[in-house]
């Protein structure tokens, strides 16, 4: 029960670095963080089902850089890349900015913590089993190199009255170990007899660093 640092939070600086990139003053940092909130969330929505991981926003004096990590790069480009010019420029009305989307692909899905619980809220969203679900998940983020998953899942699992937790476990998860590259997410399945939640924690290894360099985490 004592385990509540997020995993990502708790390596930045040590093997990982921040998803938003940028310097601000007093008097715009507050502003800037809440439009990086925005942008997420707007990105978030209309790409729902595009399978985005992560967002990384970096800021110079007169554009703001986004790259979308994504396991459906050609759903989000579109024909001709029509998709990502009316992304651009809705960001761009919104808020007055000049904008430069950057869509990569993320050669695992199985191996990324967001997509993985993403798929299993959607399987419990559509009423499968969420031991079947989770078991899959694990299954196959195992067969695509992991060296640990777990997937804790908590709500009114199978419409019960009572809610309870349940956790799936496979391989290891050392979350005290510093240099271990542990991928993590939380995403929440809405069903018809209330919210699920399901946190996901994938282990793929130990990063040797020098020092200043940080792991590619599209990978």
């Amino acid at each position: 029960m004592g385990q509540k640092v997020n995993p990502i939070i708790q390596r930045i600086g040590i093997i990982r670095t921040w998803d938003s990139k940028w310097f601000a003053n007093k008097k715009k940092f507050s502003k800037y963080l809440h439009q990086d909130f925005e942008i997420e969330k707007i990105i978030h929505k209309d790409l729902f089902d595009a399978g985005v991981s992560k967002i990384e926003i970096q800021r110079n004096s007169n554009k703001i850089t986004v790259n979308i990590f994504t396991a459906k790069p050609g759903f989000i480009i579109g024909k001709q890349g029509a998709n990502v010019d009316t992304l651009k420029d809705k960001l761009k009305k919104k808020f007055n900015e000049e904008f430069i989307l950057n869509i990569k692909e993320i050669k695992k899905p199985a191996l990324d913590a967001r997509l993985l619980a993403e798929s299993i809220a959607t399987q419990v969203e559509k009423r499968v089993s969420y031991r079947r679900a989770s078991k899959m998940g694990i299954e196959r983020a195992m067969e695509s190199g992991a060296k640990g998953v777990k997937i804790y899942l908590a709500g009114r699992l199978n419409g019960v009255e009572i809610a309870r937790s349940e956790f799936f476990t496979q391989g290891k998860i050392p979350l005290h170990t510093f240099r271990a590259n542990i991928d993590y997410a939380v995403c929440h399945a809405k069903t018809e007899y209330g919210i699920i939640g399901i946190t996901v924690y994938i282990y793929k290894g130990d990063v040797f660093k020098k020092k200043g360099d940080y792991i590619n985490n599209e990978e």
